[in-house]
């Protein structure tokens, strides 16, 4: 995706193929000497059996700036964690598996239930939330990169290009996003941000106005990728959505806590794929069918907290609009794809584009039906006030299951 455009809203770093991983690799070791970059891995155990994992596995083994790995690993029993630990022994840095279903890791759950603070839901969310806790609770590490491990098409130049833009002390960014072309298998694939974000930004410009936050958005060439880098600072106030709104809910947050100046976008990768999920019109509760509506509600929450004004009439104004924009984005993404060699199956993206639509008005209904609800969990600054000895005995629970389970 060789460009050099920039929009003005924040800063867009390409890839313009003229410097080798080798000579980035070497600035991020010298970087490194004096800023600890760590990196967070939230996997499911059943990502371990899948062909992506191994290959990160050995790309990450030849990095030689990283501080530590977190593995954050879900839905494991004890034969799994086991068998995680032996997987994970490939890494070179020092690494930690914290097992989220532990028995210790259960109980400390109850405690933050007690509490108040508990997350409200199970899954990626949390999985990051906690690792982000065990690293702050490290207090040794300037740069904290995340990234997903599902990646087919993973090499660790993606982690260079990602972690770089954050690392590099004369760099003013604390928030970079990764971006890259969705293709693979020769299809045009993204159908979440070019059918749902994109077009659903553009309809709210034109039904709610014009918002710097819409503006703000629109400026990621792709909002929803799983990989970002951030300084370690701003994590303790970080509120990570619970649900399938976290990609969404950490660039809105960086709104929220940053001028536009310390926020990038990085060219990660020339092509990106991974696991896909089905779009599950039958089940509002998996698929793409549950991730469109929370991100519907991400958005929605967003610019109410700013002071924008929603009604059920303005959901179903929203949707018509969302609607023929799409097509229209559609017809582009279509030529596009024509033009490249790629394929789009029309009827299944315009199908797509109807379920999504009807998810913007169960998206608004659910947001104004439960004014009250809480989607963040609670910052680890809470957590802190609450329990200050919550974040020790996190981090000595995890030390204690990676003894036990050997």
């Amino acid at each position: 995706m060789v460009d050099f455009h920039q929009n003005g809203n924040i800063a867009t770093l390409h890839n313009l193929r003229t410097r080798s991983l080798q000579e980035m690799t070497y600035e991020l070791e010298t970087f490194a000497q004096t800023r600890k970059m760590s990196l967070i891995l939230p996997c499911l155990y059943s990502e371990l059996e899948t062909e992506a994992m191994p290959k990160i596995l050995s790309e990450l083994s030849k990095v030689t700036y990283l501080h530590r790995v977190i593995v954050g690993l879900d839905r494991a029993n004890e034969e799994q964690f086991r068998h995680a630990r032996q997987f994970f022994e490939g890494l070179n840095q020092n690494h930690i598996v914290i097992w989220n279903d532990s028995p210790r890791m259960l109980e400390l759950g109850e405690r933050l239930t007690r509490m108040g603070l508990a997350p409200a839901e199970q899954g990626k969310g949390k999985n990051v939330w906690s690792s982000i806790g065990y690293l702050i609770g490290c207090q040794d590490s300037a740069v904290m990169a995340i990234h997903d491990c599902d990646i087919l098409t993973y090499t660790n130049e993606l982690l260079a290009r990602l972690i770089y833009p954050v690392a590099n002390p004369t760099f003013p960014y604390q928030v970079a996003k990764g971006y890259y072309a969705r293709i693979g298998n020769d299809k045009l694939n993204g159908r979440v941000t070019r059918l749902l974000v994109s077009p659903l930004l553009i309809a709210l410009k034109r039904v709610v106005g014009d918002r710097d936050y819409l503006d703000y958005l629109r400026s990621f060439r792709y909002p929803l990728s799983g990989e970002f880098a951030m300084r370690t600072n701003i994590l303790p106030d970080l509120r990570i959505p619970s649900d399938w709104g976290l990609e969404i809910g950490v660039l809105s947050e960086a709104w929220r806590n940053l001028a536009p100046k310390a926020v990038c976008q990085v060219e990660i990768a020339d092509s990106y794929d991974h696991k896909h999920q089905s779009l599950s019109p039958e089940d509002a509760a998996t698929g793409l069918n549950r991730m469109s509506t929370d991100i519907c509600k991400a958005i929605f929450r967003k610019l109410a907290a700013d002071g924008t004004i929603f009604t059920t009439n303005v959901f179903r104004t929203l949707k018509a609009t969302y609607y023929r924009s799409a097509l229209d984005l559609l017809d582009a993404y279509y030529s596009d794809a024509q033009m490249n060699g790629l394929t789009v199956d029309r009827h299944a993206e315009e199908a797509s584009i109807e379920l999504f639509a009807e998810n913007i008005v169960r998206a608004g209904q659910t947001f104004l039906d439960n004014p009250q609800e809480i989607p963040f969990i609670a910052t680890w600054n809470r957590v802190h006030a609450a329990d200050p000895d919550f974040l020790r005995d996190m981090q000595a629970a995890a030390l204690a299951d990676a003894k036990d389970y050997q």
